[in-house]
């Protein structure tokens, strides 16, 4: 029953770092400490995405699901609704592709934007000091 809930766990882990990996740029907008976590994480995400590569998250999970004697998963609510989305079926190396590069695109964008806004809010101080 503990590897079952320790696996369960790291399976909200994984889902949360996910999220982070796609949308922690927004967080570094309003907190740019952030950036110092998120960067590396997005490269990571775009790394295990391009090179087919697993995740450490995902051998954690299925070495204790294995313990905990599952031999798949079975239907409790966190794997019917967050396994799908980590793990959708179909996923090919295409997608994959495209996935890297849609994170990657979001975060250039996000990291663009505040580049900008701290250039811009520079630029007016200088003007101000001057």
């Amino acid at each position: 029953m503990i590897y079952r809930l320790l696996a369960d766990f790291v399976l909200i882990l994984h889902f949360l770092f996910i999220g982070f990996v796609i949308f922690g740029g927004l967080l570094a907008l309003r907190y740019a400490w952030i950036a110092l976590a998120h960067i590396p994480a997005a490269c990571w995400g775009a790394f295990i995405e391009l090179t087919g590569g697993v995740c450490p998250l995902t051998v954690i999970e299925v070495g204790l699901r294995r313990i905990a004697g599952d031999s798949g998963y079975s239907d409790s609510f966190i794997e019917h609704y967050l396994l799908p989305v980590i793990y959708p079926l179909g996923l090919t190396r295409d997608i994959q592709f495209w996935l890297a590069g849609l994170v990657v695109l979001i975060n250039v964008a996000i990291y663009g934007g505040l580049v900008y806004r701290l250039w811009i809010s520079r630029s007016i101080c200088r003007r101000r000091g001057s």
